[in-house]
């Protein structure tokens, strides 16, 4: 089958290589001609652990491509997706789909035969009539169906979510949409994946929905992790406690600084927002939204005392470990570092930092923030150490070869990647989340 992809970032690289690799002809459109060149030569333009091998290996065999042209790049396509960013709006926080209505008028204007057009990007409610709308305006000659297909993908992990998902949704009106869509698909039939077809609002929905939920339970280990602190309980107990019930599951109860990314805070207030306009408002979600904002800054402060509190910190430096909002990306959009830095710089105290694959995306969002090459540099002369994003390098690390380095010996995990006697016993000050 022949596929477009409208929008070359995060979901539309990894969808459309991951397409192509099912032996699915694909191309991958962008406005960006830089981006475009880059990714002709081989270039990933993000970070996604195997995704420049997939890349390279399906132009090979010459079933992936990339154009800055639409009307090249959906000529003759059976299903064109539309995967363009729809960040926050400024001024009122809905989703801005300024990017998905100027694709869905640009295809209206150079469609030549009957297509599926799939908004891949995370979308309100209601966008999918919308881009119908546009189209039917278009008065095309021959068929179109409009269907949502949500992505679920993790960043660091996005390749095998994509090849091996728990579920793939589909919202379509019609079935024509339903069976372009079980054919773009088919390949995944053989691992047994659930193909759920819903009305189109509902696959929008699910998708808010499922982030919103991931996004509570991440708060909930939070503020419980607090309480641990309080009482002298243990969060990673609690929560192997609660998490082997079936009804709860284990996953997104690891209590740490507060949830970022791409996704989680974006969507969240999305959500909120069309809650507003349906006057039906989302309590628990409003609450989970202000308590992670809130809790990033109040990880700086944890920090802070950490070394004896603000009058002592003053005129210190802090190393922070890790930047992204998690492991294998390079993402710093929400990122719970930049709110931790800026509550340090706030404080008067400086930051040194390293991460393995965030520097360069991290440097113009933490002005003042020194960036170094390793870790050890970072620590080196550092009056404490916090330890931000859990990243594998970071796990192991040469605790005697810290001491030797840091000004003071003053750990503050904000991941618990470590066990606290074994710290201590090494002669560290250790503070860490929800452990007393």
């Amino acid at each position: 089958m022949k596929i477009a992809m409208v929008g070359s970032g995060y979901v539309g690289l990894v969808s459309g290589a991951c397409l192509a690799d099912f032996g699915h002809d694909v191309t991958c459109i962008d406005k960006d001609p830089a981006k475009i060149e880059r990714l002709q030569a081989g270039i990933m333009p993000i970070y996604e652990p195997g995704l420049a091998e997939l890349v390279a290996g399906n132009v090979k065999g010459g079933r992936l491509s990339f154009t800055t042209s639409l009307a090249e790049g959906i000529d003759g396509a059976q299903a064109i997706f539309i995967a363009v960013g729809t960040p926050s709006r400024r001024g009122d926080g809905h989703a801005d789909l300024s990017f998905v209505y100027a694709v869905a008028r640009e295809v209206a204007e150079h469609l030549k035969g009957p297509a599926v057009i799939v908004t891949k990007s995370t979308v309100p409610v209601g966008t999918g009539d919308e881009v119908e709308r546009i189209l039917h305006d278009a008065g095309l000659p021959f068929p179109v169906s409009v269907v949502s297909n949500p992505e679920f993908l993790r960043e660091g992990a996005a390749i095998g979510d994509f090849k091996r998902p728990d579920r793939i949704v589909v919202g379509a009106e019609d079935e024509f949409g339903r069976q372009v869509m079980q054919d773009v698909y088919r390949p995944l039939f053989l691992n047994q994946a659930p193909l759920l077809f819903t009305s189109r609002r509902s696959s929008e929905l699910i998708k808010y929905a499922a982030n919103a939920f991931l996004a509570t339970k991440i708060t909930f280990i939070n503020e419980i992790a607090d309480l641990c602190e309080k009482v002298g309980g243990n969060v990673q107990d609690v929560a192997r406690g609660i998490g082997l019930d079936n009804r709860i599951g284990s996953k997104f109860l690891h209590a740490g600084p507060g949830y970022g990314g791409s996704c989680f805070p974006k969507d969240t207030l999305a959500l909120l927002k069309t809650a507003e306009d349906y006057d039906s408002p989302l309590r628990i979600v409003e609450a989970v939204a202000k308590v992670n904002d809130s809790r990033k800054r109040a990880m700086g402060r944890k920090v802070i005392e950490a070394m004896g509190g603000a009058e002592l910190a003053r005129g210190k430096t802090v190393a922070l470990l890790g930047l992204t909002f998690k492991p294998n990306t390079d993402d710093m959009r929400d990122a719970p570092a930049i709110a931790i830095a800026q509550t340090l710089q706030d404080a008067g105290v400086a930051v040194v930092a390293y991460d393995p694959e965030g520097m360069e995306m991290a440097a113009p969002l933490m002005p003042g923030v020194r960036m170094v090459g390793n870790a050890y540099e970072a620590v080196t002369g550092a009056d404490a150490v916090a330890l931000v994003t859990e990243w594998d390098a970071f796990r192991a690390l040469d605790l005697d070869r810290v001491k030797a380095l840091v000004k003071e010996p003053v750990l503050v995990d904000l991941r618990n990647v470590y066990r606290p006697d074994e710290v201590r016993a090494k002669g560290f000050a250790y503070t860490s989340i929800g452990r007393a």
